[in-house]
């Protein structure tokens, strides 16, 4: 039964409508009261079944919900013999039920939109090298699949043959065509617009980008806010405090109009609804915008940031640096070389991809053991010689000497902006590297936005030299700056802020960045970061865009502001419609809940607002 109702209750709201139009018409046409009553009764019976049917269920497990208020106001109007005011009752309820179903899904299209992007076949490649359709969940990892023009990319892989644009808007908000090439990274859910590609398989289904911003979105929308919450609690006594009202203004006044109107007039529903309506749309049109907030507690939070801190490599940079200066302290360069490429090899960090670009040409050696050390480098084995790489940190767990040459050599490499990388063999510095990384474009306005938005203290937290940290210090004009920073350290300054009262927002890549992350109040991750990184994190920005960032936090002190309106508009709807017909002659129950509804109306509009918000 309840599923029956539960399927077709438009219908059932539409039925009523239409029956209440019948009844007016038949009183006021054709003068047949009897025919208008007729149709009246009806029109309450058939809208008040499913709402006595959902209040009957919330009973069953305790609940007094607000069906319950309309179901008694409903039979309150039977009592009465005021059919007409039953039946708009039960048509008011049903479609403010309607319209904030209809809100809630049009502002859900942002997950409908993503899962649509996704195809359902793809070609794969046979061992005859023909190309087969079959289904995208027959797809493994290392398939080699077939795009065409205007085909959607099933996977996330790497191009292995072929050119072509793609339009990534679903990964990054933008709209402008990428082009694609050999080795190039390709993304489920992306368009190809013309050219024809081939493509390995890297990640499939739920571990794509694209499939981890979907279950994020989904995961977000699904969460409720602290203030919902509050809502909820506030609900289950208010709802029986009306009810409690409505009898003891009958049992003084012996006026059951009255005490019927109470019921009605009194329904929190603009007071439930205003607030996740509020979330859920800004929630999203950051999805829109490749920004995943995870959960409604974060925009809260996020909307209340004063002092945010910033990782450098790959987040205020773009972390593609490049090889800018070596000295060498070996007579044997090319041994030299040899071992520092062979390290860096199996390393993902943009620091080692310079250095592997760079000597892309040296020969590399088999590595018998490595051994990592969290926040200094790198301690490996090769062809009997114990090889170093990583910063001065590491030197010095090592006991490895330093001579004055070396640290003034060093100092004046820092000081040009150079990330340093060092090479020790056997215990002796046998090479430096200097590598220079590209501050982000724009990124520099993009702070100053932030300060504009109320961020007082944008601070550098970097494992690099402190020349450079200053140096990029200088450029961004931050407020702060330190280098020389062990993860732990990092997450130790997150806690100093926190103490002191600042709310802090803490942006990161790396593996190395995920403490911090986690422990700000709100981590936020580049998309192109490692998956630790955006699994503690709790916003996400897609494609590594920075520029995201002053958007996120306008949006989310825009659903703030949001949602604090729709609750004051839906308490001073309750608060006047109660006064009213207290005191007044002119309010009744149809009219009151008329009222009602369209304050549930007023604040799902206010909120549907969100999913236009721009940052002017």
């Amino acid at each position: 039964m309840q599923k029956w109702l539960s399927r077709y209750r438009n219908w059932l709201t539409a039925i009523t409508g239409v029956l209440i139009i019948l009844a007016f018409s038949s009183k006021w046409v054709f003068s047949s009261e009897q025919g208008s009553a007729y149709l009246l009764f009806v029109a309450s019976l058939v809208g008040g079944l499913p709402i006595f049917v959902q209040a009957y269920q919330a009973l069953r497990v305790k609940v007094i919900s607000i069906d319950l208020l309309v179901t008694l106001a409903i039979l309150g109007a039977f009592v009465i013999k005021e059919f007409e005011e039953s039946a708009i009752v039960a048509f008011l309820f049903l479609f403010g039920a309607y319209l904030e179903q209809r809100t809630l899904a049009k502002t859900r299209s942002a997950i409908k939109n993503l899962v649509e992007m996704v195809p359902e076949t793809t070609f794969r490649k046979l061992h005859n090298g023909d190309f087969e359709e079959v289904s995208v969940e027959e797809v493994n990892e290392e398939d080699i699949l077939l795009v065409k023009t205007g085909g959607k990319i099933p996977v996330d892989g790497e191009v292995i043959f072929g050119s072509g644009t793609a339009n990534e808007a679903s990964i990054t908000g933008e709209s402008i065509p990428v082009s694609k090439g050999l080795r190039d990274k390709v993304f489920a859910g992306t368009i190809l617009e013309n050219g024809t590609i081939q493509i390995r398989t890297e990640k499939i289904g739920e571990d794509t980008t694209f499939g981890k911003i979907i279950e994020l979105v989904e995961e977000a929308q699904d969460s409720k806010s602290k203030a919902e919450r509050f809502i909820d609690q506030f609900s289950k006594y208010y709802t029986p405090s009306v009810l409690v009202l409505a009898i003891i203004i009958w049992l003084i006044s012996r006026n059951i109009e009255l005490a019927v109107t109470i019921l009605v007039l009194g329904c929190p529903g603009a007071l439930v609804i205003g607030v996740p309506v509020s979330n859920v749309s800004g929630i999203g049109n950051g999805a829109r915008h490749g920004i995943l907030f995870k959960g409604s507690d974060v925009i809260t939070n996020f909307s209340k940031v004063d002092t945010m801190l910033f990782d450098k490599t790959g987040t205020l940079t773009y972390g593609n640096p490049q090889v800018a200066q070596t000295i060498y302290y070996s007579s044997d360069r090319s041994l030299a070389e040899s071992l520092l490429a062979s390290v860096e090899r199996e390393s993902d960090h943009p620091l080692a991809k310079a250095i592997m670009n760079y000597y892309s040409g040296s020969v590399v050696g088999v590595i018998d053991s490595t051994e990592v050390v969290q926040g200094g480098g790198v301690v490996a084995r090769i062809q009997n010689h114990q090889v170093l790489v990583g910063n001065s940190y590491l030197m010095n767990q090592y006991n490895i000497p330093f001579t004055n040459q070396m640290k003034s050599d060093i100092a004046g490499m820092e000081a040009e902006g150079n990330s340093i990388v060092l090479t020790a063999i056997d215990g002796q510095i046998a090479l430096v590297v200097g590598i220079c990384d590209q501050i982000r474009q724009g990124v520099k306005e993009d702070l100053e936005t932030l300060k504009n938005m109320g961020v007082k203290n944008l601070i550098l937290l970097s494992g690099d030299n402190q020349g450079t940290v200053d140096l990029v210090t200088n450029q961004l004009g931050l407020t702060e700056a330190y280098g020389h920073l062990l993860p732990e350290d990092k997450a130790e300054f997150v806690r100093k802020r926190q103490a002191s009262g600042e709310i802090v927002a803490f942006v990161g890549d790396g593996i190395n960045d995920s403490p911090s992350l986690a422990l700000a109040d709100i981590g936020i991750a580049m998309g192109n970061g490692t998956d630790v990184a955006i699994e503690t994190s709790n916003v996400v920005l897609m494609n590594s865009d920075f520029h995201r960032i002053p958007h996120a936090i306008g949006l989310a002190k825009a659903t703030r502001r949001n949602m604090i309106e729709n609750i004051f508009i839906a308490l001073l709807v309750v608060v006047v419609l109660l006064i009213s017909v207290l005191s007044s002659s002119w309010m009744n129950m149809a009219i009151g809940m008329f009222v009602h509804e369209g304050s549930i109306l007023v604040v799902i509009l206010n909120a549907m607002r969100l999913l236009k918000y721009k940052r002017k």
